[in-house]
């Protein structure tokens, strides 16, 4: 960064927050001629998305059409408001359906984005009208990070529980075919290490893969895309309010170096910062009960709400600020955060009770809806279900992972570190013994674990339909008949790992039109403020139609943005 950027204090546009969606609109505004600051808050840049999957939902894609798939607005339109549960605004459903294609094809055409469709990975409800057994989610291409230079180190590192070993990348589509233990599978994640041992010159930087993948292939080569079109973006510069003059956004007041500064914006401010899920004050204000900051699967110390509170103090409307993008998570002893819990839930032969040892849910169903079934239960059940504890046994072990702890063929209970049984996995000969250790109920357990046995091996799930539909079989272990995600639980030592109501993100926020734009109560936009992301109100409503579909909709509202702000200026 030049020596000129960083004492200049007026721009065209002025984006909060490097994530996914603020990148891309950072991008398409300096494509349109209009000068831009990127503000982080952190040291380090990627927000969020660094550690998310990366995947964007996009229906009618090109990449599907190119395969020869088939899609249409219309269809996905009906599945939208299928899903949305009431509160998915056509209008702004309509709007993103439109430009969510041309955001995708322009970032492959004029940065270094890049794509590929994940067929095989099925829309959520399959139930509803419109659903597709795949096709709408696209998955990131690796990335060589070399490219960054020093720049690099400022990267937000992913989660290890997206990488293969904790230290190898691989596209989602790579660990779907592991993790389903698909034909070939082996030879996969064996190609996959030797790539990452054979890079001997990396590996004497650094032990992480040159190639980034997920998540942070993503926003690696948004932030390289920046650098191409020499974008500054200021670390450890801290949003606090914005500028108001006559009713508009004018620009920023901000804290850097431990130094205020106000920042001013020609032709609008771009909220991309992300939700409150790290505000513990917010989430007791706003989120279902018990909740905890420490629960979320995002960086500590972010998504503090600053935006949001800011657009509230500009006279913004708000929605969806009971919901968060739910997901049950794992205390990792050692770690800064906890691990979300994906696609293990799907696999054969783990099921998750409740204090009562009572199943309450399909276990291999979407993260939101499981959450969301979490809370629902605890209330029924007058507080017994958060948290809630996976239960599995020796078979299971030896053949799956469970957040943190591989597979028993690949790391035994020996090689765990020692601190974790007690505090991330719990252990005993019989299931009676491991229900006491973790307050369980033995004799609802017990009664669980023997209607499961039996579901098992009939193949069929009669209290909730596990493995049912083609979405619980897409991380199910194809090996296993009848039915990929049920396997019997009964060979001892039997485990347990506490589940926690956790997230990725909340999910309500400034309630938004289908320019991105704020709006107010009665609907009028608040002149020069934009939104989008964890920062607005999702434009899914209550709903989490598939892969992807809380980065596809923050990318193309901030593709949205930029180009509304550049139509009007």
């Amino acid at each position: 960064m030049s020596e000129q950027d960083r004492s200049r204090t007026d721009w065209d546009v002025i984006v909060v927050g490097s994530g996914a969606g603020a990148m891309t609109s950072a991008v398409v505004a300096a494509d349109k001629g209009l000068s831009v600051l990127v503000i982080e808050k952190s040291d380090k840049f990627g927000g969020t998305s660094a550690i998310s999957g990366g995947g964007i939902w996009i229906p009618n894609n090109h990449h599907f059409a190119a395969k020869g798939g088939h899609d249409s607005q219309d269809e996905a339109l009906r599945y939208i408001l299928a899903a949305g549960g009431g509160k998915a605004d056509e209008t702004k459903v309509r709007a993103y359906l439109a430009q969510a294609p041309e955001m995708i094809r322009y970032l492959e055409i004029k940065s270094r984005v890049r794509y590929a469709v994940a067929e095989k990975y099925p829309d959520y409800y399959q139930h509803l009208p419109g659903a597709l057994p795949g096709g709408r989610s696209l998955d990131p291409e690796l990335f060589d990070t070399s490219v960054l230079g020093d720049e690099l180190q400022h990267l937000r590192r992913p989660s290890p529980a997206t990488l293969l070993m904790g230290r190898i990348s691989w596209t989602a589509r790579d660990a779907h075919v592991a993790m389903a233990r698909e034909r070939g599978w082996r030879l996969k994640v064996l190609g996959l290490m030797l790539r990452y041992k054979l890079d001997f010159k990396w590996r004497k930087k650094t032990k992480y893969d040159r190639r980034a993948a997920l998540g942070s292939a993503l926003v690696c080569s948004l932030r390289a895309s920046l650098m191409d079109r020499k974008v500054p973006l200021w670390l450890k510069t801290d949003f606090r309010e914005l500028v108001i003059e006559d009713g508009r956004v004018t620009g920023v007041r901000v804290e850097r170096d431990g130094l205020p500064m106000t920042l001013i914006a020609r032709r609008g401010v771009i909220l991309g910062a992300g939700g409150f899920e790290q505000n513990q004050a917010l989430r007791e204000k706003y989120l279902p009960q018990p909740t905890q900051a420490r629960w979320s699967a995002t960086p500590p110390g972010n998504n503090t709400g600053a935006a949001l509170e800011a657009g509230l103090a500009a006279g913004a409307a708000t929605d969806l600020l009971d919901w968060a993008w739910w997901a049950p998570t794992i205390a990792v002893t050692g770690e800064e955060k906890p691990r979300g819990v994906f696609a293990e839930r799907a696999f054969p032969g783990a099921i998750v009770v409740n204090g009562l040892g009572r199943r309450f849910c399909n276990e291999a169903q979407g993260y939101l809806e499981f959450g969301d079934a979490m809370y629902r239960d605890n209330a029924a059940t007058g507080g017994r279900n958060v948290p809630a504890w996976c239960i599995f046994d020796a078979g299971f072990r030896f053949n799956y992972a469970m957040g943190p702890l591989m597979p028993a063929q690949i790391m035994p209970d020996g090689r765990l570190r020692k601190e974790w049984l007690g505090t991330v996995y719990w252990k005993a000969d019989t299931l009676d013994a491991l229900a006491r250790q973790i307050g369980v109920d033995p004799a609802g357990l017990a009664d669980t674990v023997a209607k499961m046995n039996e579901y098992a091996r009939r193949g069929k799930d009669a209290e909730f339909g596990r493995g049912d539909s083609v979405f619980d079989r897409y991380y199910g272990d194809v090996n296993v008949k009848p039915n990929p995600c049920l396997a019997p639980i009964e060979k001892g030592p039997f485990y347990a790992m506490r589940m926690d109501a956790g997230d990725i993100g909340t999910k309500g926020g400034l309630l938004t039109d289908a320019q991105a734009r704020v709006v107010r109560a009665d609907g009028s936009p608040i002149d020069g403020l934009y939104a989008i992301g964890n920062t607005s109100a999702s434009v899914m409503g209550t709903a989490y139609p598939g892969a992807g579909a809380t980065l596809g909709p923050a990318m193309t509202f901030g593709y949205i943005a930029a180009n509304h702000i550049a139509a009007q200026a």
